[in-house]
């Protein structure tokens, strides 16, 4: 007996001591994880040479933890529900979690390894179980509601009540209103979509920047290829350890340079196959499965929350409102697309036959002989046009155009921590010195980082305790590296993505708000807005000439060149746009499914594509396989809003060359407080005629696109 006693004595000491340790170790991994206080960096800016992976989870938990406390603190509350005591403090909850998830999640996309997408996996259920119980928090909903029903009654203002609207909303669209029971269903179903949302993007990643190369090891095999390509491909080979070779990969950086320059028709089959293929090779990084279970989950959660299809669930909260009227727009654009590219199958088959090649145009051909089409029509090649476009220098040209339209300028900073070598900062200031917020431009591939281009946050700008936070944005792109022997040249599609993007930094940088769920936020189909208009300015000839500089000689881009650029402006928009409109229309159409049952990926693909005519030497912009746009969640159902957002863009732009002036102060000005600055003041319709006028006219595009 008295040796139990002992034993109970001792492991209670044990277990005191544990507890201690454990709480001392909890206390130290606080002390030195940078997530757990303010940052000391400039401009408090993450700092990434202090961030390492093992601080993510820690905040992770100890982020959701406090947030549950944020919420306990409103529920609890037990005076009478008002915009104060609930809906201010629930729009300020989850200080830390928000900390955390806008670093982890950009870092994630842009620069991943193996711990980070093991971190991921673990971390996307939990997230998904945290942000349930918050949005089916029963206690909570009633307080918001009871503020919702009183608002008109509340003394409150206009932005009050709009944050108010948006948030109970918000809730119901979340299933605030359901049954316990089917609350339960919807908490399942959303945990089950991060995780395979999260292997989906795991496979892409693979697919595009490890499963596949093609090593050339015989010069001759590089016939046609510009010597820029030629070097870049030795530069890929260096990375893969293949000296002495040439490597091409399916990143777009380095495929499409191939199909369009080389002779090699066989090679250019096999790339093209190999990029058309992602996701379905059969193999460990397959997604059709994973898409297929993604799609039928998105059925019934849609059902869940009382809607058709996915598809209604989403376009409801867009300016189209229903998917009737995209489907009737992108096919009022497909109608007017498809006779213009399929004249342009005619015009490159007559090249084919006229230089005796004894074979059909195929799908991998047509950059290929599009290029040879442009010289015959234009007398345009893109290697005239290369070795005007130093990346620094487009940069810079861009810099200018925010600087003509706004007044604010861009300064690089060199004392900012990056979280990856040759990652540059920049600090964007008012005309009078005024500081508004922080950029990150990465500009170049790399095996860690995601394909395509993007612009994302470190840190929203907003509003807390009297005092405003500036943004820190960063943009994302993949565009042609440096060599040994030549700077970053980018082809024109390059310079207009930086021009897109930057848009959105500007977006991000300008938007102002007292509010977290308002400042800034805008309808999906009116994100591209801001960043499509900017694409304007980027091919005007004025603006050009300011940051085409031949990178050998300094001079600038001659007129000739510049008339070849506009003349060319049309060409290839068949295609262009029938393989954008036939993802957008493949996207609508799977989130239009509207009973959850098994579906075979690629027999739906082609049934749709047939259904529309598509031609078979276009391929959709995005297969299924790999169209991440619509299967990872922030484009679903809304592939579309590219094509809805030029509309406006186009029109937008009109009205700066309608006034003589592309530079209009005054326009500029109008844009910014409007569509930028305020834009989530009011609907998206709404804040554009504040701009404009008007709403807008569908004519400017189409006649930019030459379809009328």
């Amino acid at each position: 007996m008295k040796k139990n006693i002992l034993i109970l004595v001792s492991m209670s000491i044990i277990l005191v001591i544990s507890c201690k340790n454990k709480t001392k170790n909890n206390s130290d991994n606080q002390k030195n994880n940078p997530f757990f206080s303010e940052y000391t960096t400039p401009f408090q800016v993450p700092p990434f040479d202090k961030i390492d992976t093992t601080h993510y989870m820690p905040a992770f938990i100890e982020g959701m933890k406090q947030e549950k406390t944020d919420i306990e603190t409103i529920v609890n509350n037990t005076e009478a529900p008002t915009f104060d005591n609930t809906i201010l403090p629930f729009d300020k909850a989850g200080k830390l979690l928000n900390k955390v998830k806008s670093v982890f999640f950009n870092i994630n996309g842009c620069n991943t390894n193996e711990q980070i997408d093991k971190i991921t996996r673990d971390i996307a259920p939990m997230l998904s179980q945290h942000r349930d119980e918050i949005s089916m928090n029963a206690k909570l909903f009633e307080r918001i509601k009871t503020v919702y029903d009183n608002r008109l009654n509340s003394k409150l203002d206009s932005q009050q009540i709009r944050v108010v609207e948006k948030y109970y909303s918000d809730f119901v669209r979340k299933g605030a209103n359901l049954p316990k029971e089917k609350q339960e269903e919807l908490k399942k179903i959303n945990s089950e979509l991060s995780t395979l949302v999260t292997g989906f993007r795991e496979k892409l990643l693979a697919e595009t920047n490890k499963n596949f190369k093609l090593v050339i090891e015989d010069k001759k095999d590089l016939d046609g290829l510009p010597q820029s390509v030629i070097d870049g491909a030795a530069e890929n080979a260096k990375e893969f350890k293949l000296d002495g070779k040439w490597v091409f990969t399916i990143q777009t950086y380095s495929i499409w340079p191939f199909m369009q320059y080389s002779t090699k028709r066989e090679l250019c089959e096999k790339l093209y196959r190999a990029y058309t293929m992602k996701g379905n090779n059969g193999n460990e990084f397959d997604t059709k499965e994973t898409i297929a279970k993604i799609f039928k989950l998105r059925v019934e959660k849609a059902k869940l929350l009382g809607f058709g299809s996915f598809a209604d669930y989403v376009i409801a909260e867009n300016m189209a409102k229903t998917p009737q009227k995209v489907d009737e727009f992108l096919m009022k654009i497909w109608n007017a697309a498809l006779p213009i590219a399929k004249n342009e199958v005619k015009e490159m088959q007559k090249i084919i036959d006229k230089e005796g090649g004894k074979f059909q145009l195929q799908a991998w051909d047509w950059w290929f002989y599009a290029e040879k089409l442009r010289k015959q029509k234009y007398d345009l090649d893109d290697n005239e046009l290369k070795p005007y476009f130093v990346l620094e220098n487009v940069r810079n040209g861009m810099f200018d155009v925010a600087n003509k339209l706004y007044g604010i300028t861009f300064t690089k900073l060199t004392n900012c921590p990056v979280y990856f070598e040759g990652v540059e900062v920049f600090e964007a200031k008012e005309a009078d010195g005024k500081h508004i917020g922080i950029l990150y431009l990465d500009y170049y591939p790399r095996t860690s980082k995601g394909s395509g281009a993007w612009c994302s946050s470190f840190q929203d700008a907003g509003w807390e305790n009297g005092k405003k936070i500036d943004p820190i944005i960063t943009i994302c792109c993949n565009f042609t590296k440096p060599t040994a022997n030549t700077p970053a040249l980018l082809n024109f599609d390059e310079v207009t993505t930086m021009f897109h993007e930057f848009g959105h930094a500007l977006h991000g940088l300008f938007a102002e708000g007292k509010y977290t769920r308002t400042t800034g936020a805008v309808p999906q189909d009116y994100v591209e807005l801001p960043s499509q208009i900017m694409e304007n300015w980027a091919c005007d000839p004025a603006v050009i000439k300011s940051y085409a500089k031949h990178y050998k000689t300094g001079e600038v881009i001659p007129d000739a060149l510049i008339k070849k650029i506009e003349k060319s402006s049309l060409f290839n928009q068949g295609f262009v746009t029938v393989e954008y409109v036939a993802a957008s229309l493949l996207d609508l159409a799977f989130h239009n499914l509207s009973e959850p049952k098994d579906i075979d990926i690629l027999a739906f693909e082609k049934q749709q594509m047939d259904k529309i005519g598509l031609i078979p030497e276009i391929a959709p912009r995005y297969r299924s396989t790999y169209f991440n746009h619509s299967v990872s969640g922030e484009y679903s159902a809304g592939y579309y809003v590219y094509m809805w957002a030029e509309v406006l863009d186009a029109d937008a732009f009109n009205a700066f060359k309608q006034s003589g002036d592309l530079f209009n102060k005054d326009l500029a000005s109008k844009f910014r407080k409007y569509c930028l600055q305020e834009c989530g003041n009011d609907e998206g319709m709404t804040q554009y005629i504040k701009f404009r006028g008007q709403e807008p006219s569908i004519d400017p595009l189409l006649v930019r696109r030459g379809l009328k």
